[in-house]
């Protein structure tokens, strides 16, 4: 299944140059739009709108999925939004507590709209903000002006059902993942998930220091595979279907460990981890930055295992 033609390579630094977003949002299935960041790292071309930041026109309102990575990226979704619909926009949720997920709050605070996210994601965004906004400062310039961070004013802890309009919205924490308080924005009615950075496609999975890869696979395998969604929004890359954020995600987890794993036991050490052979994912965008850091990061977790 390939939805939508436009391509996210990390080699465009610009989709849309009229505006801060990366690229302009368009229609997946009705009802559900979203605007495809980068598949690269932040920076000034991309303004760091490097995920995806997505909103469902409910017909009673609209609910957004990711506040972007500062005021100015925020203030642009929203004109997006004013140019599709004239419902306003009722809830924002931020799918973890990275900055790109959360340094757009203030924006949406101004306006009013309740800002939600799983309370492990405000604890790590209240914890990393300072250096998530000076980072922001560093790449994007005069596109961080505004910007205030802020954390969300409401959190959950399992699961909100929220009923707007025609939908009917589970927002979920199906497990430990990528990050704290990943979060899933599951539409049963629509077989439509807004997946959050448990699941990736077209880029390579970034693995933080203190993530547990065999219980992101686990949560993967046991609690989001069998929701069966026909569509998924990764974090990263375009909106797509389940066998290929599987391959992506849980595929690249599983080959990774495995190669690290053959190496530990062949009593292989830190310094020559970071160089197994990871040439099946070197299509991937961002594989030049993470491969080896992936590398290392997962032999320390399996060491001791």
């Amino acid at each position: 299944m390939q939805v939508g033609a436009a391509v996210a390579s990390e080699d465009i630094p610009d989709q849309y140059p009229q505006s801060v977003l990366y690229s302009k949002p368009y229609e997946v299935i009705p009802g559900i739009w979203s605007s495809i960041g980068a598949t690269a790292p932040p920076t000034y071309e991309n303004a760091g709108h490097n995920n995806n930041l997505t909103f469902i026109v409910t017909g009673d309102g609209v609910v957004v999925v990711n506040s972007g990575a500062s005021y100015k990226l925020a203030e642009a979704l929203h004109s997006e939004i004013k140019a599709v619909t004239d419902q306003p926009v009722k809830l924002v949720i931020n799918e973890n507590g990275q900055g790109h997920a959360m340094l757009g709050n203030n924006y949406w605070i101004e306006q009013g709209v309740p800002v939600l996210a799983h309370v492990d994601a405000a604890a790590e965004f209240e914890h990393d903000m300072a250096g998530a906004w000076t980072a922001l400062k560093s790449y994007a310039k005069e596109n961080a002006e505004g910007t205030d961070p802020m954390g969300p004013t409401e959190t959950f802890e399992e699961e909100k059902i929220i009923t707007m309009g025609d939908f009917e919205i589970h927002v979920m924490h199906l497990g430990p993942a990528h990050s704290p308080g990943d979060t899933q924005v599951w539409l049963p009615e629509q077989g439509f998930l807004i997946a959050g950075d448990i699941a990736f496609s077209e880029r390579m999975p970034p693995i933080f220091s203190g993530t547990c890869t065999s219980c992101w696979i686990e949560t993967f395998e046991t609690k989001l595979v069998p929701l069966d969604p026909s569509f998924v929004i990764p974090g990263h890359g375009h909106p797509t279907n389940l066998e290929k954020v599987t391959r992506g995600t849980t595929g690249y987890l599983k080959y990774l460990r495995g190669k690290i794993g053959e190496h530990i036991e062949t009593g292989g050490d830190l310094a020559q981890a970071y160089y197994v052979d990871q040439s099946p994912y070197e299509t991937l965008d961002t594989f030049e930055e993470l491969a080896t850091k992936n590398a290392g990061v997962v032999y320390e977790e399996m060491e001791f295992e």
